[in-house]
């Protein structure tokens, strides 16, 4: 039975949908109405402020630019007055036509080393009495003379005659003359505030600008308002930097703010008013079809959402070179990316785990190929770097056309089932671990009650025969001894040998005490270098040894190192038995770490190498590369270094092969 209440439901919000859309455009026809007219206005007043700030820059470079030509002219007048190449008379009439090209310019005196006028631009001859000059002015000529250099005094009008009108601010520009450091006396030129602005400032920009100079206290000093007074809507300040004065160029526009409804814009606005109701009228023809089709779509995608969040399956569609155009939530957790920085992402991806880029790199070059694996293994590496097994399934998609537009896999999570398998060989290994055990036992028990009597017998033996040889030494005979009794020594000796270790081993592993006596590195290999060739010849390979002289010896148990040497020895013999004949070389070589007070000895081989995932486990008891292995070699040797306070680690050869390298300490002198 359909229950009717949720289509009773639907349909009401469908008939709210018709009635709010009309109102939302209306409501968004009004508010475009409003504001881009609101916005014209605002570009039109910030394009005015621009301009205006433009041309004031504008100004103000032509009055400073003014000024620097009048300083560069005074400059060459001063120098050529200091070098003494004018006359008085030559000087006046320089200085008259200087008032003549600058008309800014009100006077220009030549003053003496005693501020009496030597010469004036004005035609009357100047008065012999020192010229008098307001306080702004006197100090200015004072911080000219100190700094040898050009001041402008601050501008200020002149002193006023008793029933005067105020008569215009003056700003004079006093320039020290020298000659060889000596004061001579300075020129002064005097300006008319007013005339920097009727002179200097273009009839254009004071048609629709008022220009005021003003000081440091933003009092007026000249002000130029051709058009009338500003209006205080556009106003820039900008100053004039001056040495010696501080005047700045103020600005005010006579422009008002702008209309906020231009001609041009409400004949578009009405036009855009038209075009949109039309619009409105055709768009709502199809409302009804739209909200009908879009509820429906709306529905099946809630339901695929809710479907697709509910797997635990990691879904990832991908298109044929390789983006990534969709992942459901159950991938984002696999990977710990988040949706946004996986979607649209291309190869190398950020999950992809370092040690399986190459596995990655073959299985993209298959999508971008159009083949791809069905189904494989791999790992993925988490935001975090930890590392997860996955099982990937993959498989076309395709549209509904039936033309194929990408990759849709499945990706399982199976860590847990991984870690069941790891538990699994963990309880097969401890089992086997136990078993061997016992064994190791039993063969360790047997080797030593065993092989001890034979042993002895000859032990006794070679004895035997080194009596008899003495013996006929003795009563003269003609039996020569010379050939038989070092044979005879060194197999008494090997054999008196092999019993220690024998005995050695089972008490190491019966854990009692070991004899531990100073030795020398040298003497050490000498005795085992025999069993080393003996091994070394069945495999053709060739034993090198370096011992520098001068090598502290070590305080340990000899049969004990003895037996750490020949292991490490076989296993680098072994490890070059399939190699070619001129690389069977294998090195040992031992130094002195006086800064760690160590006598460090390496077993170098050009051998086949270690895996990595073998040198993780290389120590490991039971572990063996070797079929018939027992893998309790490496681990017994670390276990007898470790014993005597040594290390014992191993390294790749850059030669191709291995270094196993055991450190013991130095003996110390008593």
């Amino acid at each position: 039975m359909i229950n009717p209440f949720p289509l009773a439901r639907r349909a009401q919000l469908t008939g709210h949908l018709r009635w709010l859309l009309p109102v939302v455009l209306l409501l968004f026809f009004l508010a475009i109405l409003f504001w881009l007219p609101w916005q014209a206005r605002q570009m039109e007043s910030n394009e005015r402020q621009e301009q205006l700030i433009a041309d004031t820059l504008w100004v103000e470079q032509t009055i400073r630019f003014q000024l620097a030509r009048n300083e560069e002219a005074l400059a060459g007048l001063g120098a050529d007055i200091g070098a003494g190449r004018l006359d008085a008379d030559a000087v006046r009439a320089r200085l008259r036509q200087l008032l003549k090209n600058s008309h800014e310019l009100q006077r220009v005196l030549w003053l003496d080393e005693r501020g009496r006028p030597a010469g004036s631009s004005e035609a009357s001859p100047p008065a012999p009495a020192p010229v008098p000059f307001g306080a702004a002015s006197a100090a200015a000529a004072e911080h000219a003379r100190r700094a040898r250099g050009g001041q402008y005094s601050q501008p200020a009008p002149p002193p006023r005659q008793p029933g005067a009108a105020p008569a215009a601010a003056l700003m004079d520009y006093h320039l020290p003359l020298l000659r060889d450091g000596r004061y001579l006396g300075s020129l002064v030129a005097t300006y008319r505030v007013d005339g920097l602005l009727d002179e200097m400032v273009p009839w254009w920009f004071a048609q629709d600008n008022q220009i005021t100079l003003i000081d440091r206290d933003d009092q007026t000093l000249a002000r130029r308002a051709a058009a009338g007074p500003g209006r205080g809507v556009y106003t820039h300040k900008r100053a004039l930097d001056l040495p010696g004065a501080s005047v700045t160029l103020f600005t005010d526009s006579v422009k008002s703010e702008p209309r906020l409804l231009p001609n041009l814009l409400v004949g578009s606005v009405i036009a855009l008013s038209l075009g949109l109701l039309w619009s409105l009228h055709a768009l709502w023809r199809h409302i009804s079809r739209r909200l009908a089709a879009e509820g429906a779509l709306r529905q099946q995608m809630s339901f695929r959402t809710a479907m697709e969040n509910s797997l635990v399956t990691g879904l990832r569609a991908r298109d044929l070179e390789g983006r990534v155009t969709y992942v459901n939530p159950a991938f984002c957790q696999i990977v710990g990316y988040p949706e946004h920085e996986l979607v649209g992402k291309l190869p190398p991806m950020p999950y992809w785990a370092p040690e399986a880029m190459a596995d990655y790199q073959r299985r993209f070059a298959g999508v971008l190929a159009g083949t791809i694996t069905p189904q494989f293994e791999t790992i993925f590496q988490r935001r975090d770097g930890a590392r997860v097994p996955v099982l990937i399934f993959e498989a076309p998609l395709v549209d509904n056309e039936g033309r194929q537009t990408g990759w849709m896999g499945s990706i399982l999570d199976i860590s847990d089932r991984k870690r069941v398998e790891e538990l699994n060989r963990q309880q097969q290994e401890k089992l086997q671990t136990s078993a061997r055990l016992a064994t190791m036992g039993e063969i360790a028990s047997m080797l030593a009650h065993e092989l001890n009597q034979p042993l002895a017998a000859i032990s006794s033996y070679t004895t035997g025969a080194l009596n008899l040889l003495e013996r006929a030494d003795g009563a003269g005979r003609g039996l020569d001894s010379a050939l038989l009794k070092p044979a005879l020594e060194q197999a008494s000796a090997q054999a008196q040998r092999a019993g220690q270790i024998i005995r050695s081993v089972h008490e190491f592993v019966k854990k009692r005490d070991t004899e531990r006596q100073q030795l020398a590195i040298a003497a050490l290999l000498e005795g085992i270098a025999a069993l080393i060739e003996l091994q070394a010849r069945q495999f053709y390979v060739v034993v090198q040894t370096r011992i520098p002289a001068g090598l502290p010896p070590v305080r340990a148990d000899r049969v004990m190192i003895e037996q750490v040497l020949l292991n490490l020895t076989r296993n680098g013999i072994e490890a070059m038995q399939h190699v070619a004949p001129e690389r069977r070389v294998m090195r040992i070589e031992a130094r002195y770490d006086a800064a760690l007070g160590q006598v460090a000895l390496a077993v170098i081989d050009q051998g086949h190498g270690i895996a990595a995932d073998v040198a993780e486990r290389l120590f490991s008891p039971f572990f063996s590369t070797k079929a018939e292995g027992m893998g309790m070699g490496l681990n017994i040797c670390r276990t007898a270094i470790e014993f005597h306070g040594g290390t014992l680690s191993h390294g790749a050869n850059p030669d191709g092969g291995t270094i196993f390298t055991f450190a013991l300490p130095a003996a110390r002198e008593h």
